[in-house]
């Protein structure tokens, strides 16, 4: 009994020990059981919504009802709700087992308004923001877009630009959202200098870039305020003029733009590393193609050993390669060169190798940039549609036609991967330009006096490629107006159609002593044969009135006074191998147009006339052009009439009044017209050391030609069919205005009785 009440107090002295520690330690651990977490949360009470359901609120939470309290899991939900961007402010706070969510909801924009936009429009700001009526109002987006705004402005060269935000609250936890912009000035580029050129002075590298310094006259241009987007193209400018002048190593290191203290302008450096120059070393042909002879091919070659090297040139060559191994019938075709610098001496050996090129077909044509020309104008010019094997000849061929169309102030092909690897998809990126052109010319000659002419014409009518023109001249001694259309793909075929109706009345009382009065209209179709080569044909039908011949007139115009009807067919063949038919720079091109009179009326004659013309760039923006032209008229069964006839001057042969040179009456110095003539014109045109984008050109030339009559002339008919020359300069400035030229030839050779007129002038406007 004694032991086993020791065993038994032995015990209870052990529990109370026991209990002792754990009332020592309850305390602290409890509390770290509640920093831990611990505990569950019976319930989430959400406060402050308005718009958003509550549990819309819980259901972006980490912690839900039920789960144990955890520190971690509640941070993240707070970071969560902050993420959805609906509330502007969110706090959580615990109290027993519930979890209190106190939310500020962001308002929502009712209204959205731009206020000291000048420059830019609001629907084009609206454009660029991401901020709408009816969003949720945010100022992570509000800064955005404050910045978006900053942008477009900084591209439209005012750096100087401020926006700010205003917020107008409204009831319902609405706002009206305004922002308020002051625009500025633009900044301007002040200076803009070069650093490591040695080969091109600073004066030569800004004539390349598309920025500009500042001057009073580029108001018309904003070449001259800083755009970063225009200094990336400036470095690719460079670039690529100093591999078109043989430095095959060079970099465009950096273009570094700074702002002025002032923040009204910029200093923009380019630093270059010009590298070596080199020559051209060997050039040879690599053909891996069956059956091709590369020795065949070196005909194609321009590229001479020694001269120096020019990228523009290589990408020439390979282009010709292409096209002469196209033409004998392979398909596909691939002409790399291969370029191996030859440092030591300064060379560089090209070797062009042909091999065949990927199986690719043309998957779709996409155009883009034309806003009013349809796609369909653009589209038929193509020389490759859907389905075509791609061919680079053709593709480059399409291109110089939607040029040649000028309509476009850029014209940019691409070529990008289709759905497959065997298929292509062609984009053509266009930029439109002003097709309307209103011009208005004054101007003074010895036969018609002072003129004034007036012009409307739309080449690209309502975007279908149609050209309507109008043109109304009124002279002191001459009126004249035309009306003309044409269609150029009639019925949806690649044939032009056309018609023209004109009225004339000139008073040629000084140069013929008589008044002509010519009313009429034409029909047109043309089409081509091949690429090249164009035929035309023509019916005009005319009455022409000679009246009021002075008594003191030739015997020849007095047989002349009355009426004619003329019924004539016309036949034109072209062929055309210039760069551009508008302004071209390279090319030839031939015209030779018969007319044939007689089918109906009382005018009866045969007449032929040969035009034709090379080009030829000399260097950047000099350009010599050789045009020349010659005709004759035989009349059959009766002379010819004096309407029909030749008068030589003019524009023909400048220095010469019109119709100042040729057969004149020796007594009365009537113009007589002539039955045959020739006139041949030398051009160049060169750059007159003025800022390129000013436009202003200057030209010296030479003229020369004749008229006269295939029977030996009469003893009262001055008529020696001798050579006429002149010389002379001019300027011709592209203004922002339209063309305007003015041409200063001198005579040096001419006759007695010629009519001179040394000035000509003319002016033009665009819209």
């Amino acid at each position: 009994m004694p032991l086993r009440s020791k065993g038994y107090s032995r015990h209870w002295i052990g529990f109370c020990v026991l209990g002792i520690c754990l009332a020592l330690f309850a305390s602290p651990l409890r509390q770290a059981a509640a920093q831990s977490g611990g505990g569950i949360v019976r319930e989430i009470i959400v406060e402050g919504t308005q718009r958003i359901e509550p549990d819309t609120v819980r259901s972006y939470m980490l912690v839900q009802e039920g789960d144990l309290y955890n520190p971690e899991r509640v941070d993240r939900s707070l970071k969560t709700l902050f993420a959805t961007g609906l509330f502007a402010d969110v706090s959580l706070r615990r109290k027993g087992d519930k979890l209190f969510v106190s939310v500020v909801e962001n308002p929502v924009i009712n209204r959205l308004a731009f206020e000291g936009n000048k420059r830019l429009k609001d629907e084009d700001l609206s454009a660029e923001v991401t901020l709408r009526p009816r969003v949720i109002y945010t100022r992570t987006k509000v800064q955005s877009d404050v910045n978006r705004i900053l942008t477009l402005y900084r591209r439209s060269g005012r750096f100087s630009a401020t926006v700010e935000p205003k917020v107008v609250q409204l009831a319902q936890n609405r706002i009206d959202l305004i922002f308020e912009i002051g625009e500025g000035d633009l900044t301007d580029v002040e200076r803009i200098r070069f650093v490591g050129n040695k080969e091109f002075d600073d004066s030569r590298l800004r004539e390349i870039i598309r920025t500009k310094e500042s001057r009073w006259y580029r108001f018309f241009s904003s070449d001259d305020t800083y755009d970063p987007d225009r200094l990336t193209l400036d470095r690719e400018l460079l670039r690529r003029f100093y591999l078109k002048n043989g430095f095959a190593d060079n970099r465009v290191i950096s273009a570094v733009a700074e702002l002025t203290p002032n923040r009204e302008d910029f200093f923009i450096t380019f630093t270059v590393d010009e590298g070596a120059r080199y020559r051209i070393g060997t050039v040879d042909v690599e053909a891996r193609l069956r059956d091709l002879d590369p020795e065949g091919l070196r005909q194609n070659l321009e590229l001479e050993e020694g001269e120096w090297y020019n990228a523009d040139d290589i990408e020439d060559a390979s282009d010709e390669l292409a096209d002469a191994v196209g033409d004998k019938g392979y398909a596909f075709v691939d002409v790399r060169p291969r370029i191996v610098r030859d440092r030591p001496n300064r060379t560089i050996n090209i070797t062009f190798e042909i091999g065949e090129g990927p199986r690719v077909f043309v998957e779709r044509i996409d155009v883009t940039g034309n806003v009013r020309t349809l796609d369909k104008v653009v589209r038929r010019e193509f020389r490759l549609v859907e389905g075509d094997a791609f061919n680079s000849t053709k593709l480059r061929r399409s291109k110089q036609r939607i040029q040649n169309l000028g309509f476009f102030e850029k014209v940019e092909l691409e070529q990008v991967p289709g759905s497959a690897s065997d298929k292509t998809v062609l984009n053509v990126d266009v930029q439109e330009k002003s097709t309307g052109a209103l011009s208005f010319g004054i101007g003074f000659s010895s036969s018609s006096g002072a003129l004034l002419d007036f012009g409307i014409r739309e080449r690209n009518l309502l975007g279908r490629g149609q050209d309507l023109n109008l043109k109304f001249t009124a002279a002191q001694r001459k009126s004249e107006i035309d009306l003309s259309f044409t269609e150029p793909y009639f019925l949806d075929r690649e044939v032009s159609a056309g018609f023209d109706v004109f009225s004339l009345s000139a008073d040629l009382q000084d140069t013929s002593s008589h008044d002509l009065e010519t009313l009429g209209t034409s029909l047109r179709i043309g089409y081509s044969i091949t690429e090249n080569i164009k035929q035309g044909w023509k019916y005009t039908i005319k009455q022409t009135d000679v009246t009021d011949v002075d008594s003191s007139a030739s015997q020849f115009i007095k047989s002349q006074e009355g009426t004619e009807l003329l019924s004539e067919i016309s036949h034109s063949l072209t062929y055309d191998l210039r760069d551009n038919r508008l302004d071209p720079t390279e090319g030839h091109f031939a015209r030779l147009t018969t007319d044939l009179a007689g089918l109906g009326g009382s005018t009866r004659y045969i007449r032929n006339r040969l035009d034709g013309g090379k080009y030829f760039l000399l260097g950047d923006e000099l350009v010599l052009g050789l045009t020349s032209t010659a005709g004759y008229i035989l009349g059959i069964g009766k002379d010819v009439n004096l309407a029909d006839r030749f008068f030589g001057g003019g524009n023909e042969v400048r220095g010469f009044a019109d119709a100042g040179l040729g057969p004149r009456d020796s007594s009365t110095k009537d113009a007589l017209g002539g039955e045959w003539m020739y006139a041949a014109s030398a051009e160049l045109v060169f750059p007159i050391g003025l800022p390129n984008e000013l436009g202003i050109k200057g030209k010296v030339f030479t003229d020369l030609g004749s008229s006269g009559k295939l029977s030996p002339s009469g003893t009262d008919v001055q008529d020696s069919g001798a050579l006429r020359a002149s010389i002379g300069t001019g300027i011709s400035w592209t203004s922002p205005f339209g063309a305007i030229g003015i041409d200063v030839g001198i005579p040096v050779l001419k006759e007695s009785f010629d009519e001179i007129e040394n000035i000509r002038f003319n002016f033009g406007t665009k819209f």
